[in-house]
């Protein structure tokens, strides 16, 4: 589903638990559409932090939970999987009859229905172009979840970027180990071609310029055709050319199934948080 506009005029409070990246992407893309920062309420331990958001948006963040948090419709889980148990103790007595949206990796709708009192869950596993309104988040949500909270999610979660439901739990690591790990992988990349054109004699600013463009206009293109990447690839990799000597001493290598064994590990490593933070 693509980013969309939606009717702001009446929006429900919402309150976000972590004022960290996540929360400002989603809070500063709320804000984009319309919906007043006197809708939103943040609880933030960390001092600098809610300067920032005070800075950014001119919402006054609570250093803890207070009785403020009744009025939310929907509480935003913007906190560290290891730190959401303990975040939640203080804010459960007064947020159990609100919707629920997890961005914490890893951590089940089982472990926060636990610690939160209700079963109205949603989770998501959004990524870092969010910051920029590029984001690509994946949900699931619990059969509690009726048509208006999902709506209400992504009306939330649309102001980032792009959203995909899931249908089972399970699905959200994979989606953990594609997209919201994906960012770093890119960047990976984006080093390794701009240290290569360094050594074929260009400058460091070049390549990295010739390199982030690169793998925007690759993305953009692969977006909007109809073609798959296979076909796509195919069409630039002419058999004897400078592409194909490339693509195939990749496949000579096996970079293609070396990146998805690297995958795979991320999504074990979302299955064992899972089993680490959220008992």
């Amino acid at each position: 589903m693509s980013q969309t506009d939606h009717s702001t005029s009446v929006f429900p409070p919402i309150a976000f638990i972590g004022g960290g990246n996540m929360a400002s992407a989603i809070i500063g893309g709320l804000i984009r559409q319309g919906v007043p920062a006197s809708s939103i309420t943040v609880v933030e331990p960390f001092e600098a932090t809610r300067a920032a958001i005070k800075t950014s948006f001119g919402i006054d963040a609570l250093p803890a939970a207070t009785e403020a948090l009744q009025s939310a419709q929907l509480v935003v889980w913007a906190v560290k999987p290891q730190s959401f148990k303990e975040a939640a103790a203080p804010v459960a007595a007064h947020t159990r009859n609100a919707l629920h949206l997890s961005v914490a990796a890893g951590i089940t709708t089982d472990s926060i229905a636990a610690w939160t009192g209700t079963r109205r869950i949603v989770r998501a596993m959004p990524n870092t172009p969010a910051l920029v309104g590029k984001g690509m988040t994946g949900l699931f949500a619990r059969p509690e979840v009726d048509a208006q909270g999902k709506a209400l999610i992504e009306t939330v979660i649309g102001s980032t970027g792009e959203l995909s439901w899931v249908d089972k739990e399970a699905h959200l690591d994979a989606v953990t180990a594609i997209s919201g790990s994906g960012p770093a992988y890119v960047f990976l990349f984006l080093e390794a071609m701009t240290q290569a054109g360094v050594d074929m004699g260009l400058s460091a600013e070049q390549s990295y310029k010739l390199a982030v463009a690169t793998f925007a206009g690759g993305s953009e293109l692969a977006a909007r055709s109809s073609e798959s990447a296979e076909v796509l690839r195919q069409r630039v990799t002419s058999k004897g050319g400078t592409t194909y000597a490339a693509i195939t001493h990749m496949q000579e290598q096996k970079l293609p199934e070396h990146f998805i064994e690297a995958m795979r590990k991320a999504q074990v490593r979302a299955q064992e948080l899972a089993a680490e933070f959220g008992k």
